[in-house]
């Protein structure tokens, strides 16, 4: 679940934190490139749609789960969800020194790809891979998850870890270090016994 419904939760609770530091953020770039500072009415409809741009995201990520778990099976459809939380960390971290709000809106857009793709998959891979007498114990690991990566994107905020005006794009950053964690350890775990007898009708394997 480190990089399933773990990222979920960070992505949710980590975009508190820096928010005023990202409306500043907007003020100054938009100033920079046209020469007049923009309304707060605008600044207030930039920053509602970073933060709800993570859901239209989600919800692409979501409607994609089935056809790639079944495409690729649960392990490599997990894998995949890495590589939009990877391209939007680059592209909320790069943000500042680029210049580009627009950077932090694409990044939010592509994380929520990942947590609405990896969420899905998290619950189905753990369910289909735990023993009977554990799965409810086992699905339950989502919510686990979730809680914990709120616990986190909340602890990262904090003023005496990252959440201050000099770290903020790193603090948006964060999610790419659960991504890599999982690209270096869920290649060593076997995919589902479920997918590999209905999907891949390998009977063997499955055993």
């Amino acid at each position: 679940g480190i990089s399933g419904a773990f990222q979920y939760g960070l992505q949710v609770s980590i975009i508190n934190s820096p928010a005023e530091y990202i409306q500043s953020f907007i003020r100054e770039t938009w100033l920079r490139r046209y020469g007049s500072s923009p309304s707060t009415k605008m600044i207030t409809f930039m920053w509602s749609f970073i933060v709800s741009v993570y859901s239209i995201g989600g919800l692409l990520g979501s409607s994609s789960a089935g056809y790639l778990s079944v495409r690729f099976g649960r392990k490599k459809a997990m894998l995949f969800a890495n590589i939009p939380a990877l391209l939007g960390a680059a592209l909320m971290g790069l943000s500042r020194l680029c210049g580009s709000f627009e950077m932090i809106i694409a990044g939010r857009l592509f994380s929520g790809v990942c947590g609405g793709l990896a969420l899905n998959i998290h619950i189905m891979y753990a369910g289909e891979c735990a023993p009977r007498k554990l799965r409810g114990l086992i699905a339950m690991t989502a919510s686990t998850s979730i809680a914990a990566g709120r616990f986190a994107g909340f602890a990262l905020g904090l003023r005496e870890v990252l959440g201050v005006e000099a770290l903020w794009p790193v603090l948006l950053a964060a999610n790419a270090l659960p991504a890599l964690l999982q690209l270096l350890t869920l290649p060593f775990f076997p995919d589902s016994p479920r997918y590999l007898l209905i999907d891949k009708k390998d009977k063997e394997g499955c055993i």
